[in-house]
């Protein structure tokens, strides 16, 4: 696991591939909007928002693609600080602790090391957005029943990164300069799953205290 993680995040090489969206396809123009609002300085809450006339499973699909690179990115910015050693368990502070499931190697809960727990998460997330069963490209090809299902489980994974990285590393984001770029991205992350409901609220207690100072 300690390879894979050197693999993914070693300094002198680039992150882990960003999946990008086909130029003149329809989710590309809907990245494209996206991002532009982004930029534009509009209020995060108002970004969010699906656009009139467009379909809420491509806006979900560009937003869940968005925030894998972006969180992905995050973490691999400060992954030298989470190491084995460091964070022996994924947890989020002593209440909380993360195990890994999957439908392969770990069919039951398992308790693994932040590091591991990263490099599972971000394999197991670009495997589905790779997947067209479950993240159609093509025109005209519907998203499967479960799609919103899906989603709801790799962004409550994501979520998981934020808690880990907000409660445990902070101090090394701080160090960095990171700090408002992570908060940007965590707001518009926060914003994004309430506007949709797709994350339980109970799983965004650990980040509770903070989100209330940050998301007005």
């Amino acid at each position: 696991m300690a390879l894979c993680l050197k693999q993914v995040f070693n300094k002198d090489k680039t992150f882990r591939p960003r999946k990008k969206f086909e130029p003149g396809t329809q989710r590309f123009e809907l990245y494209k909007k996206a991002q532009a609002s982004l930029k534009s300085g509009l209020d995060l809450k108002a970004v969010v928002q699906l656009p009139p006339g467009e379909s809420i499973n491509d806006w979900i699909a560009v937003h869940v693609v968005d925030f894998f690179n972006r969180i992905n990115l995050i973490y691999g910015t400060m992954s030298e600080y989470c190491t084995e050693r460091s964070c022996p368990i994924m947890s989020g502070g002593l209440k909380y602790e993360y195990r890994w499931q999957d439908d392969s190697k770990y069919k039951k809960p398992t308790k693994l090391s932040a590091p591991q727990y990263m490099c599972m998460l971000m394999d197991w997330i670009e495997m589905l957005i790779n997947n067209e069963d479950v993240f159609p490209t093509r025109i005209g090809v519907p998203f499967p029943k479960q799609f919103q299902q899906v989603c709801t489980k790799i962004l409550t994974r994501l979520f998981r990164v934020f808690v880990h990285v907000y409660i445990h590393h902070f101090d090394s984001i701080i160090n960095m300069g990171a700090e408002a770029h992570v908060n940007t991205c965590y707001k518009h992350f926060y914003y994004f799953i309430r506007e949709f409901s797709l994350i339980d609220h109970r799983e965004l207690e650990p980040l509770k205290e903070m989100t209330e100072r940050i998301c007005h």
